[in-house]
């Protein structure tokens, strides 16, 4: 059975890409896309390796359902790391789509385990987040390493730390 995050996401990619207009929200949208607010990350993998990634740490929409929407389009048109993604390149895509919980604020990175938590690092305006699970994301001390750096602080400044859980919906595997 096809998992409803992922289908409106690769919905709301296709849509975007052919009219440069965000999806409306499908009628098929089940209520647990539109009686909650959450921020989530669309991640997109071609051959397996990163292809884009866009996400909110908090809610920006008024339901799940235009959070997962908005960001889907996004992760495939402005992660700034890859050129937009080509309407014939999406039957090669696969993608992701991450929920975030609510933060938690933490006081050291004891509290860490980069298997089953995210991070949120921050001082001041800068944050860096990095989701849980990540392959070659081993050690709470690479997860905060990299968090550090997405947010362009250093390690020795006094930045706050926060985790969170995430409930990752994935494409089924074809065959």
């Amino acid at each position: 059975m096809p998992n409803i995050y992922t289908t409106i996401a690769r919905e709301s990619i296709t849509h975007y890409l052919e009219t440069r207009h965000f999806l409306e929200i499908p009628a098929y949208a089940p209520e647990e896309l539109l009686d909650r607010q959450a921020g989530c990350f669309v991640t997109l993998y071609k051959d397996g390796k990163l292809r884009g990634c866009i996400g909110t740490i908090e809610p920006q929409q008024g339901t799940l359902a235009e959070e997962i929407i908005r960001n889907a389009a996004s992760s495939a048109t402005e992660d700034p790391r890859f050129p937009s993604v080509k309407i014939e390149e999406l039957e090669h895509i696969a993608v992701s789509v991450d929920v975030l919980g609510v933060p938690e604020k933490i006081d050291s990175k004891e509290s860490l385990d980069p298997k089953q938590y995210g991070v949120i690092v921050s001082l001041r305006r800068r944050r860096g987040l990095l989701l849980p699970n990540l392959e070659g994301i081993d050690s709470a001390d690479e997860q905060l390493d990299i968090a550090l750096q997405k947010a362009g602080i250093y390690p020795d400044e006094p930045y706050q730390m926060e985790r969170f859980l995430v409930v990752r919906h994935k494409e089924q595997d074809e065959g």
